[in-house]
């Protein structure tokens, strides 16, 4: 009997649109009337079918054969750029610990000599700039800057998995 029910939609698919996610898409249609990809019956078409659209669905349908226009790559870009300096941050914070763990050692040991941990955070602020520049610089590599925050959180499961067989 249930081999008879047509499959579930997927809920993201299916979401329902907003107003902004409606003039989203119109604004890109203006962008692509501009540039000569539409045209203007094929606009005003388009922004008949977006104001009725009532999913996301239906709203991807108006732009399935258009490139993606500059300002939907700039938001793409930016948040990614958002979700790589994210971790940028946390793995930053995690390597900081180890900054104030080596202070903390330094203080309890009588404060004597040189401030050793200088030189963690120093290699900590390096690995930062490093990236930063990756990030922000004046060419963006924000493929770099994944993988090696991919491979650092690949050593990190590797780790605890070694860890967990002993």
């Amino acid at each position: 009997m249930s081999e008879d029910l047509p499959p579930a939609p997927s809920p993201q698919r299916e979401l329902r649109a907003s107003d902004e996610d409606r003039e989203r898409l119109i604004d890109e249609l203006h962008e692509h009337t501009v540039a000569g990809r539409l045209s203007t019956e094929e606009l005003e078409q388009r922004l008949q079918q977006a104001y009725a659209a009532r999913t996301i669905t239906q709203l991807e349908e108006l732009r399935r054969d258009l490139p993606d226009s500059s300002r939907a790559s700039a938001l793409s870009l930016r948040a990614r750029r958002s979700h790589l300096t994210r971790r940028l941050v946390q793995e930053t914070g995690g390597s900081l610990s180890l900054f104030v763990l080596g202070t903390a050692v330094w203080l309890v040991s009588g404060a004597h000599g040189q401030f050793w941990p200088v030189w963690i955070l120093i290699v900590v602020l390096l690995s930062l700039a490093r990236s930063a520049w990756a990030l922000f610089g004046p060419a963006p590599d924000l493929e770099a800057v994944e993988r090696r925050l991919d491979a650092r959180s690949d050593r990190r499961e590797r780790r605890l998995q070694r860890r967990r067989r002993r």
